[in-house]
């Protein structure tokens, strides 16, 4: 009975820890040095089920993704996330401020303690890039968790705005920075 009491204790903290989550950007050496895993891919596959049992039933979805590129670790051929909350038989389950996947995304992520972590990524959505192509460059540009295209990694974690005048760079120019930080880190 301890037991049970105790873990739907740290079940309730965690769900409601998950929900008022504020996370302080990340600078770029963080991103690359605390993620256990760095790759792009794209996602062929998002499923989100029930799961525990009683007081600590939740949904829990599993993004899975086809490996274009690694960049740091070992993922495989295909690699698959867990991250806490989604829908299942319309019923929703949502963490704030955590990135929301799709079939066909393409993404460059910083994984870390996948499979005990609520949300396996540097930093929550600090953690998650997407590629996307610009109709206005005509090109493949890489934009950050919120939206926006990145446009200098130095500047992650600190005035990122400063640089809005400078174009966005693409997913060759940003693997190569995480390329130059592993080289200047390889211990990490």
């Amino acid at each position: 009975m301890k037991k049970s009491l105790l873990l739907l204790t740290a079940t309730i903290a965690l769900i409601a820890g998950a929900r008022a989550t504020t996370v302080i950007p990340p600078t770029f050496e963080q991103l690359v040095n605390q993620a256990d895993l760095i790759f792009q891919g794209s996602v062929p596959e998002v499923r989100s089920v029930w799961s525990g049992e009683g007081a600590q039933r939740h949904i829990d979805s599993y993004v899975t993704f086809q490996i274009e590129e690694a960049l740091k670790g070992v993922p495989g051929t295909s690699y698959t996330i867990r991250m806490l909350g989604g829908a299942v038989d319309g019923e929703t389950m949502e963490v704030t401020d955590s990135p929301k996947f799709q079939v066909g995304d393409r993404d460059i992520l910083f994984v870390e303690h996948n499979g005990e972590q609520f949300i396996p990524l540097v930093g929550i959505n600090h953690g998650r890039f997407h590629v996307q192509h610009d109709g206005q460059t005509n090109r493949d540009i890489v934009t950050n968790g919120e939206g926006e295209p990145v446009r200098d990694v130095k500047k992650f974690g600190r005035e990122e705005e400063s640089v809005a005048t400078t174009d966005a760079i693409s997913p060759g120019e940003f693997k190569s920075a995480i390329q130059s930080q592993l080289s200047n880190h390889p211990e990490r």
